[in-house]
């Protein structure tokens, strides 16, 4: 039996990361204000847990983007198939990840890809050769390392 599964990612900023994620991958930002509309009209949330970002509303403390060929469900916008959810948390990044995510380039794009990504807020730190191959680790907006093959 497999299981279904996402990455969930701590920021201090949920929203950012996720615009920057979901344009680094091609993911979309999954839309949950048809819920939210739900949970507000039925007294189980308050506004305090909401925000406006990207012209809709959106729970303030998490954001999921997901992958634009996987199916969703429509009544809540929650992806049934590859998803990163980002959380809020209090503390701010402070060693090394234990986990990090590898963006594949087209052959011969890695360079391509590696200044996209800084455009879109990425730093690049350090080009890797190992004996595997080139690759370059950048981080996030938030610190948060990633390999870009």
């Amino acid at each position: 039996m497999t299981l279904h599964w996402k990455l969930v990612v701590d920021a201090a900023d949920p929203h950012t990361q996720a615009d920057f994620w979901a344009a680094a991958l091609g993911y979309e930002t999954e839309d949950n204000s048809l819920l939210i509309g739900r949970l507000r009209a039925a007294g189980a949330i308050g506004e305090e847990l909401t925000l406006e970002h990207g012209g809709r509303t959106a729970f303030r403390d998490l954001v999921a983007v997901r992958h634009p060929d996987d199916s969703y469900d429509p009544e809540s916008g929650t992806g049934l198939g590859r998803r990163i959810l980002f959380q809020r948390v209090p503390e701010a990044k402070t060693v090394k990840n234990r986990l990090h995510i590898d963006v594949h380039a087209a052959p011969g794009e890695r360079e391509a890809e590696v200044t996209r990504l800084t455009g879109l807020g990425a730093s690049v730190l350090r080009h890797m050769r190992e004996a595997g191959g080139e690759f370059t680790v950048m981080a996030d907006p938030e610190g948060n390392e990633f390999c870009v093959h």
